[in-house]
């Protein structure tokens, strides 16, 4: 007689046949979300590997990686030290589960159909924007950076919760050098990415009276929804062609804006000169701080480099970076430098949420930056992603030439609108996933009017398949118009 194997997780007595149908990727995040939030789940409490909870469970690993990217964006998850992933924090009760609601919510907000496509159905193109050219880790001159740690390390062990000193050095030595700062290592609080960064930067806020915060529209998503678990309102406010506008932070009387100056998600636009001073005038008028979230300013292909906020204003501006995911994926590596009035705050709160970084990471790190390995690797993957970016515009030019395309002039990705058709982008998305070329609605990272649209990322697929893509979006665009 054949038997069927049983489908369940000693992890929280997870049961997949109790999920609603078609909704696995939300009730997991929902459980897990609710097991830390009542205290089941303690910080520290390590939390199953993605590969092992899909195999417990019965569902494909894509269902489970897609939950803890959720709940890492929020703050309730992460790398810890050793190895392998665990609960960083207790947080308050989260809002109602976005998924469950109106696609058009924001951030965050998912329409569950497009979900189970986007999760379940394998994809012959995969142009989600936060995918990464998995072939252009440096492999050999990360090894030879391990190598040189190891023997060079006196200790393997890290007694200072604000990172590794070496790589801290490292850091500061490297924005003093190519973003034009002016710190030292003891002002670098080494993070597991921005996501963490802006939490650690929320907890440390909400303890100094604040509520709310300005979050640019339309925007990334992943970064606003880590500030709501810790106390922070996110109000957003409008991008144009300019970027965000001091304007419109004052008329919403805030004092807090998390903001992408030199590459802004997804629209791809620098914040102007004009934009620029005006911003830190708003904040030297409203006692305010600008959180600058500079992580794609390395990868720019026409213009020069678009200087940061924070050495205009070092007690304003919360600056937060880290390497390229070309580097960092599946590595927990960024930095935060916090304005020297939160910088005991900041480190209080990454005590209690982690007891540090793997050690070697740090300063295998270090010594990639130190050598030089570093500006090699990022003018190597810039030639590599500007190659795929004019495959993917050429195939636009001549496939959708009406389309209007924005961000092509740097990080590895393109917004792509279509303002004479009256689209549903979902649906557009949707019927795209289903015929193997994935990618995400524009709506997905926009509150209120916009043009229908996509966000292209262009890192993890091949030159060869971009014009294959583009060929199946004009032909769904055609079909739905």
């Amino acid at each position: 007689m054949t038997t069927v194997p049983c489908r369940g997780s000693d992890f929280l007595q997870l049961d997949p046949s109790t999920a609603p149908r078609g909704g696995l990727t939300a009730w997991l995040t929902r459980t897990i979300r609710d097991a830390i939030v009542d205290g089941r789940l303690g910080p520290g409490t390590p939390v199953p590997s993605t590969r092992r909870l899909a195999d417990d469970l019965g569902v494909s690993r894509g269902v489970v990686v897609e939950a803890f990217q959720q709940l890492t964006s929020e703050g309730l998850l992460g790398a810890r030290q050793g190895s392998g992933t665990a609960v960083l924090a207790h947080a308050p009760a989260c809002p109602a589960d976005r998924s469950r609601g109106d696609h058009r919510s924001w951030p965050g907000g998912r329409s569950e159909t497009l979900r189970r496509s986007i999760g379940d159905l394998s994809a012959e193109v995969d142009l989600v924007p936060e995918l990464v050219d998995a072939q252009a880790f440096p492999r050999e001159a990360w090894l030879r950076a391990e190598r040189r740690a190891l023997r060079t390390a006196a200790a393997l062990h890290l007694d200072d919760v604000g990172g590794s000193e070496p790589l801290r050095r490292a850091v500061a030595g490297w924005l003093n050098r190519q973003r034009a700062m002016a710190i030292m290592a003891a002002d670098v609080v080494i993070v597991t990415g921005v996501t963490q960064a802006v939490a650690l930067l929320a907890r440390a806020l909400v303890e100094d009276g604040h509520r709310r915060i300005g979050v640019e529209n339309p925007g990334h998503s992943r970064s606003a929804a880590a500030l709501g678990p810790h106390g922070l309102r996110p109000v957003p406010v409008p991008v144009d062609g300019q970027g965000v506008s001091a304007e419109a932070l004052r008329r919403h009387g805030l004092r807090l804006v998390l903001a992408t100056p030199a590459h802004q998600f997804p629209t791809g636009v620098a914040l102007s000169p004009e934009r620029r001073a005006e911003l830190l005038d708003w904040a030297a008028d409203v006692d305010g701080l600008v959180i600058e979230d500079d992580r794609d300013a390395e990868l720019r292909y026409e213009r020069g480099p678009v200087p940061p906020l924070q050495p205009r204003a070092p007690e304003r501006v919360a600056y937060v970076g880290g390497v390229p995911p070309s580097i960092a994926s599946g590595l927990p590596l960024g930095w935060l430098v916090p304005p020297p009035h939160l910088q005991q705050a900041v480190l209080c709160a990454k005590r209690s949420a982690d007891a540090g970084m793997p050690a070697l990471v740090q300063l295998a790190l270090a010594e990639l930056m130190e050598s030089g390995g570093y500006d090699r690797h990022l003018r190597s993957v810039r030639g590599r992603h500007r190659t795929r970016r004019d495959v993917l515009l050429a195939a636009l030019s001549e496939r959708l030439p009406s389309a209007q395309v924005a961000g092509f002039a740097g990080g590895v990705h393109l917004a792509v609108t279509f303002p004479r058709l009256a689209l549903d982008d979902v649906h557009l998305a949707e019927r795209l996933a289903r015929r193997g070329v994935r990618t995400h609605p524009l709506s997905w990272h926009h509150l209120g009017a916009r043009h229908p649209g996509l966000v292209l990322g262009y890192a993890a697929a091949a030159p060869e398949q971009l014009p294959r893509a583009v060929s199946a979006i004009a032909d769904a665009v055609a079909e739905l118009s």
